[in-house]
């Protein structure tokens, strides 16, 4: 038999490989903690919600101001797979980090498959121009502008780290103090035989523009790539592929896995500000 991916001869194996819910006793757990500690981070901090950084009605963002003059930021791209959550979700991310003096972004953006990869693509590139010109507007530091995302989020982050900023948006060449890339999939092509297909509707164009793996660019940002400890070696392996690609253009990168974590539990660092990826984003943006 020829492999769809890989070793990977069947659907069932990529998806056992690639749908981190298979193994949960309760598939609901991680969404009902994600939106407990959104809704408490809402009701807590001071916020700013829905503020258009585009002409769609998907295209908003959720803005958690520190309580310093001039704070540095932090732009967050939530998971799901490209197919699932919102913004409100991922409130929560802010608890850790508005305590140490930083502003949380949370972007919202479409789903699949109302609109394609290329699509988000293009909405999440936007929010992060978007921020760089507006934040100071909102008490943030745009010189001090780190990005991050979860999974389909990592992804995400991973593109906007190749874009263009200088040709597309008249930003910097590399307008992005930091990222942290946390549980992402980089190169795309197995999801195509998994069962998130029929809502991605991935094709040959898709896959070969949206796997950041392999559009690497000189970079002067700093990245950390991370997976949780419990995860499935295909999550292990892309974080390994995607840092060593990153190394071999030159670039800075750290890898590690993030100890006692499942693909769900590697983001509840946001929420605590001692944890490592909070002291992480302390360190690269100089506070």
């Amino acid at each position: 038999m020829t492999p769809l991916y890989r070793e990977f001869e069947t659907q069932a194996q990529i998806d056992a490989q690639y749908n981190p819910a298979i193994k949960l006793a309760d598939p609901t757990a991680p969404a009902k903690h994600y939106m407990a500690r959104s809704s408490h981070a809402r009701a807590s901090l001071r916020c700013v919600l829905d503020v258009p950084y585009g002409p769609t009605l998907a295209e908003t963002l959720d803005i958690f101001p520190a309580d310093v003059p001039n704070a540095p930021v932090f732009v967050f791209l939530h998971g799901g797979y490209w197919r699932a959550f919102s913004s409100k979700e991922f409130s929560c991310v802010a608890l850790g980090l508005q305590p140490l003096g930083i502003t949380t972004v949370v972007v919202n953006y479409a789903l699949c498959p109302f609109v394609t990869v290329d699509e988000i693509t293009r909405q999440v590139r936007a929010a992060v121009a978007w921020t760089h010109r507006h934040i100071a507007a909102y008490g943030g530091d745009p010189v001090r502008l780190a990005l991050g995302g979860h999974s389909a989020g990592a992804h995400l982050t991973a593109m906007c780290l190749q874009t263009p900023w200088v040709e597309d948006y008249g930003l910097p060449p590399d307008p992005l103090a930091a990222a942290v890339l946390v549980s992402g999939i980089y190169d795309i092509a197995p999801l195509r035989y998994s069962y998130l297909q029929p809502m991605i509707q991935l094709d040959d164009g898709i896959i070969r523009r949206h796997s950041p793996l392999f559009g690497v660019r000189p970079c002067k940002t700093p990245i950390w790539v991370n997976w949780g400890s419990e995860e499935t070696p295909e999550f292990e392996r892309q974080a390994q592929a995607f840092h060593q690609a990153w190394l071999a253009a030159g670039n800075s990168s750290e890898l590690s896995a993030l100890p006692d974590a499942d693909h769900y539990r590697g983001i509840h660092g946001f929420e605590a500000p001692t944890s490592a990826v909070s002291q992480w984003l302390v360190t690269r943006l100089a506070l």
